[in-house]
């Protein structure tokens, strides 16, 4: 099993193309979206390529595979342009061993985690600054920003990939990747 995790796309459509175009050369059978999808917020500068009409066109063909949550920059008027569901504040995936969930960070957050088991993994963008860490028996997730990094952070999504190694036993390992295909940084779970 493969899924991408990404977040803050911001009205983008220049990263968005590029996102999209990881998402469909990676493998991974679902999008992991963990909001502010279309609008750059008001305390963001507006990105060079700021076109949510267009972000809406590259992301609905994608629609059967997108899990998204909700951003603190979402609005109504933005589920009119996107053909997936976009307005609800959490969503959880659930693999064999583990569950994912997925929020955008501006009320639950790693700070304030909602009630997990040990071994589920906690997603959240928000911040713009990519985390990926073990604490306390959870796996912590943020993605980065798709369209406007933070903190000096290259633009960025995490790939999860479930897979049996040459042992037969599943190998799950979480990676922090930018956008020319490095690595930042990798997790196995």
């Amino acid at each position: 099993m493969k899924f991408m995790i990404a977040s803050d796309i911001h009205g983008d459509a220049y990263w968005c193309e590029q996102l999209v175009g990881k998402y469909q050369a990676s493998g991974a059978m679902k999008l992991l979206l963990l909001g502010d999808i279309l609008y750059h917020g008001p305390r963001n500068p507006v990105p060079e390529q700021y076109d949510p009409q267009k972000v809406a066109a590259l992301l609905n063909p994608l629609k059967e595979r997108i899990i998204c949550v909700r951003g603190n920059c979402e609005a109504e008027v933005d589920q009119w342009l996107l053909e997936f569901p976009v307005m609800a504040d959490y969503a959880q995936v659930l693999t064999e061993k583990r569950t994912f969930y997925l929020t955008h960070g501006h009320h639950q957050s790693m700070e304030n985690l909602p009630p997990l088991a040990e071994g589920d993994v906690f997603c959240q963008g928000h911040t713009h600054v990519p985390v990926l860490t073990e604490r306390s028996g959870i796996t912590l997730v943020n993605p980065g920003s798709v369209s406007l990094p933070k903190n000096g952070s290259a633009h960025s999504y995490v790939i999860y990939d479930s897979a049996a190694g040459p042992d037969g036993k599943v190998q799950e390992t979480l990676t922090l990747k930018d956008f020319d295909g490095n690595e930042i940084q990798s997790l196995s779970l």
